[in-house]
């Protein structure tokens, strides 16, 4: 499927965005091991959260969907059941790598396959740790990469520190934690979402965190069976918002939005670039913060992205890569080779594109540096078969003179069903929208 996309008038929008992809899989998996029903509002109804749900199902876990975007599920204690075959993870790395932890302490053996691109991702990451556990896993593909085939068993607590920033190896180990004897504890270089962390506490497991980083959960518990409401997706949002925030005049308000402080950095980014960035959290009674985001647009300038903060953003790099084109100045990435190695490599990708379109881009092997502001100019582009590729350069094309085609667009689905009819109200707007200011003082970058 092909997308197009044109220059967009000015934007002047409140919104909602689908729930966020990253919890909505913990929710699922953590509801699953749980002593009851769970009913999860504003799951993420997207292909890689339901190769979550299909995958707990074909472990003998009975999820419903009674209404779109929830889903009830009937937690088993721990007890899940050998699956008659293979579970397919299709593109979803999360579910894969989170699976590979939940199944490292189940007795019977599994296979997990993917997709081409997921076949291809690196997988030594979570296996070295959940053999360190007891765990029998090997790697059939090439250089440590899926298929995996996993034995579970019997296993025991380890301290264990994180040669490389990972939410998803941590969650892995975590989640492994959770069914092993003894303590577990984790210890991250840098910071990473702590999504799997916050989870666990609300279902009641117990965690805890030392000031050096380090996670540790204690085994053999059960968690408590609690209904969800999953936030907005703040990785979602950042298209829109960063559309917004490059607009001189722009401004987008995106309601009942995850706050999660692991999460936010993509708004100071924003901020440093130029933009005017409010929030306000409404409500964090289920650990998880939610509240509203408001942004109004300006003429944008360069910045650098780069150490410990890049873990934190890699989700957004695409797109604030896309924004880097836009502004005055240059943006440099670097330290995040992480791209490399996602759904496909991202770094050469942004780059192609981004030349494509006519910007000044150097690639660098851990990142690149971008000379902005460039004229886009519309094009037809690749998606690389990666859903975060397609919407950053959708969100190009709304800057761009004439379309932009944005090839295999139907990777979108991988994270944010309706991002098309998203863009077509952006582009063709069916109504006024108010700008006034909601909340609070704008947040701007200090002088």
């Amino acid at each position: 499927m092909d997308l197009r996309v044109r220059r967009a008038p000015r934007i002047d929008a409140e919104i909602t965005v689908p729930g966020d992809k990253s919890i909505s899989h913990r929710a699922a998996i953590i509801a699953a091991l749980s002593n009851g029903v769970c009913r999860i509002d504003g799951f993420l109804n997207a292909d890689d959260c339901m190769r979550t749900v299909e995958a707990l199902r074909t472990l003998g876990i009975r999820i419903d969907e009674p209404e779109p975007n929830t889903i009830c599920v009937h937690g088993k204690k721990h007890v899940l059941m050998p699956p008659e075959d293979e579970i397919d993870c299709g593109n979803s790395a999360t579910t894969m790598r989170l699976l590979a932890g939940l199944l490292a302490g189940q007795k019977f053996e599994t296979r997990l396959v993917g997709d081409a691109s997921l076949s291809k991702r690196p997988m030594e990451r979570v296996i070295t740790p959940l053999r360190e556990m007891g765990a029998d896993i090997v790697a059939e593909g090439p250089d440590n990469t899926a298929p995996l085939r996993i034995r579970g068993g019997n296993l025991h607590g380890i301290k264990y520190e994180m040669p490389l920033a990972s939410a998803q190896v941590k969650s892995a180990i975590l989640l492994a934690g959770l069914l092993a004897k003894g303590k577990t504890t984790v210890t991250e270089l840098a910071a990473t979402r702590d999504h799997t962390e916050r989870m666990l506490r609300y279902f009641f497991v117990r965690t805890t965190r030392s000031e050096k980083g380090a996670v540790t959960i204690f085994g053999e518990q059960v968690p408590e069976s609690r209904d969800f409401h999953v936030p907005g997706d703040l990785s979602s949002a950042a298209y829109w918002l960063t559309a917004a925030a490059a607009q001189p005049g722009g401004h987008l308000l995106v309601r009942d939005l995850g706050l999660n402080t692991t999460r936010t950095p993509v708004l100071g980014v924003l901020v440093r670039m130029g933009a005017q960035v409010r929030e306000a959290v409404e409500d964090v009674d289920q650990l998880e913060a939610r509240g509203v985001v408001e942004v109004n647009g300006a003429l944008l300038k360069g910045t650098v992205i780069q150490g410990k903060e890049v873990p934190l953003l890699l989700d957004e790099l695409p797109v604030l890569a896309v924004a880097g084109a836009l502004a005055h100045g240059t943006t440099i990435i670097k330290h995040a080779q992480e791209l490399r190695v996602k759904e496909t490599d991202r770094i050469a990708a942004i780059a192609h594109n981004l030349r494509a379109m006519g910007a000044q881009v150097i690639e660098l092997s851990d990142g690149m540096e971008i000379h902005g502001p460039a004229p886009l100019r519309g094009a037809r582009l690749p998606s690389f078969g990666d859903h975060r590729i397609a919407m950053a350069f959708a969100i190009a094309g709304l800057f761009a003179d004439g379309d932009t085609v944005i090839q295999d667009a139907e990777c979108i689905e991988i994270s944010y069903p309706g991002f098309e009819a998203a863009l077509d109200e952006m582009v063709n707007p069916k109504r006024a929208q108010t700008s006034t200011p909601v909340i609070g003082s704008f947040t701007s970058a200090p002088e």
